[in-house]
């Protein structure tokens, strides 16, 4: 009867495996030490219980309330952010990721286009709602440019990628019939990956409905402004039908949005 041997590991395969085991353990303790825990207040026990009893009894009232102070308007507006955001942003990532495309120019124009996706990609969110609040004041604004300037690092580098592997057979055809660069852009590389470009905006879409609930917080508009007071005066029934309403906002638009790009590829 045949015995079975379980191959061994080369050794130099182990040696390997111990070290990067160390080194990630290394890095826990290190990070973990280097977190300044303070403990639970002496008051944790009775404000958990004020939060559970609370958010079980939420603030209908502040549903109810249709005027410019109300959820429903700061609902409405944490969409149009997250709507105008990603509108500006798809239009200003395309010619980005034209540049950063090396089958559309050079590999320096490439290198070049990608190093700038990669810088605005850098900034967060609220980074640039504070900075853009300093230029044309707190409000929707601020945080419509916000989330426009940082989706375009990401729909720029998924731009890119989509033209980079897309069938360059009618671009190259219209090419050698004499077709000038525009319209190739235009009948040959955007009806080609216009279906990924729709696919990708609306996902960056769902992801901006989420940032721009938190922009309110530093004063860029939406439902992050009332959200942050509420938690401040510790008016836990408010804080819960704000949470309910943003949840039920962004699984409508999780949904929707998915169904629209199911159909797209």
């Amino acid at each position: 009867m045949t015995k079975f041997e379980i191959p061994k590991k080369p050794k130099s395969t182990m040696v390997q495996t111990i070290i990067i085991s160390l080194i990630v353990i290394g890095l826990l303790v290190w990070g973990w030490t280097g977190v300044n825990f303070q403990g639970l207040t002496s008051r944790w026990a009775s404000v958990l219980t004020n939060m559970s009893k609370a958010f079980l009894r939420p603030d209908v009232g502040y549903l109810q309330n249709m005027t410019i102070d109300g959820l429903l308007y700061a609902i409405l507006e944490t969409l149009a952010i997250a709507v105008a955001g990603t509108f500006f942003s798809a239009i200003l990532s395309l010619p980005f990721a034209l540049i950063a495309s090396q089958n559309i120019v050079n590999k320096t124009g490439s290198w070049f286009g990608k190093l700038m996706i990669s810088i605005v990609r850098t900034f967060p969110e609220l980074i640039l709602a504070i900075i853009f609040i300093k230029v044309v004041g707190p409000g929707a604004a601020a945080g419509v440019l916000a989330l426009g300037v940082h989706s375009v690092g990401m729909l720029g580098k998924l731009f890119s990628e989509s033209i980079e592997s897309m069938d360059m057979g009618p671009a190259e055809a219209l090419d050698a019939s004499g077709a000038s660069p525009f319209q190739k852009l235009i009948s040959a590389i955007i009806p080609t990956v216009l279906p990924d470009f729709m696919s990708y905006t609306l996902y960056r879409f769902e992801i901006n409905t989420r940032a721009a609930s938190t922009l309110g917080l530093v004063g860029a508009g939406g439902i992050g402004a009332p959200l942050i007071f509420a938690i401040g005066s510790r008016n836990w029934s408010r804080v819960s039908m704000i949470l309910i309403a943003l949840i039920i906002t962004v699984v409508i638009v999780d949904i929707i949005s998915g169904t629209i790009r199911k159909r797209l590829v």
